[in-house]
């Protein structure tokens, strides 16, 4: 039977994730919050029989819904998570978990004491892209890794697809901490736990806005240097780059969803990614809730990937 799910928040990631949702066969979309009444007609008018509010403590005293999905701004994910929790919901949740290490870890340990199926947006986790990065970087064909580069280019920030105030101020937005925990979170994945944070951060003037550029350097697993730097306002096209130097060769995750591969011999090859049969994030939570032995980035380790987050901004 499929499950009912609430979303809470419809801006550009939480509709996106809501066609996830909508398309899923193991899941329905019950019930839309979100305080823009005009977007939630227009959306009860192509999905049917939907739930409507405009205040989320109603939606989460819906008995039908079993999956809450939080997709409202950082600052708002601790006391709706723990209110959902406090229901007995099962809850999917944008990243970052929340706004500070102190909300992120009380919200992973109310949580695991409710045993309620907890996992965060990280879509890199199922694709194929990142499965055949990680086996590069483990399969011994690079050699000894050296050092890994996370570069995070943006011509503007906040991008033209997503303007918004929050977005772009420093109590809860900026690229640190919008794309900067995809890229913890797969550092983390491949090479484990991530220590010696010293970061330095350029911000403007204006104490509303957020950073415009940043250099951290960080070791992960067994001491492997990582360079981590960004910036904003540059006069290039949007570039992101996660790369793995060996002493052999190198592997290069770019924007994404290509693959570059170089080698002492030659230049850097792009390789052949299957896209067909990328895992499903709303699959794999719904075999979690059955029960199921599931991969999902749980709060426990959101709570890690904040650490390192609040680090990178306040060191």
């Amino acid at each position: 039977m499929s499950k009912n799910v609430g979303i809470i928040g419809l801006g550009a990631i939480g509709e996106r994730v809501l066609r996830n949702f909508q398309y899923n066969e193991g899941t329905r979309v019950a019930a839309l919050c979100d305080t823009n009444e005009t977007r939630l007609e227009a959306l009860k008018s192509e999905l049917g029989e939907v739930a409507l509010y405009s205040n989320y403590e109603e939606l989460l005293n819906n008995e039908e819904i079993e999956l809450v999905y939080i997709a409202v701004p950082p600052k708002f994910h601790h006391q709706i998570a723990l209110d959902a929790i406090k229901k007995g919901k099962h809850i999917l949740c944008e990243k970052p978990l929340a706004n500070s290490i102190e909300e992120a870890k009380e919200m992973a340990e109310a949580a695991e004491a409710a045993g309620i199926v907890n996992a965060i947006n990280f879509p890199m986790m199922y694709s194929n892209v990142f499965r055949l990065f990680k086996e590069k970087a483990a399969d011994g064909s690079l050699g000894e890794i050296k050092r890994v580069e996370v570069n995070l280019h943006f011509t503007e920030w906040p991008r033209k697809w997503q303007k918004n105030n929050w977005i772009a101020g420093r109590e809860q937005g900026g690229f640190i901490r919008e794309v900067g925990p995809h890229y913890i979170q797969m550092i983390m994945d491949v090479f484990g736990d991530i220590k010696d944070v010293r970061s330095f951060v350029d911000y403007p003037e204006d104490t509303d806005l957020c950073e415009t550029g940043f250099v951290a350097v960080m070791t992960a697993g067994e001491n492997i240097p990582v360079v981590f730097n960004g910036a904003s306002g540059i006069g290039q096209q949007e570039k992101i780059s996660f790369k793995i130097f060996g002493e052999k060769g190198t592997i290069d995750l770019q924007n994404w969803s290509q693959l570059a591969e170089s080698t002492i011999d030659g230049e850097a090859e792009m390789l052949p990614v299957e896209r067909e049969n990328d895992m499903d994030l709303v699959s794999e939570i719904c075999h979690s809730i059955d029960g199921g032995k599931a991969r999902i980035v749980s709060f426990n380790q959101g709570y890690k990937v904040q650490e390192v987050l609040e680090q990178l901004l306040n060191t």
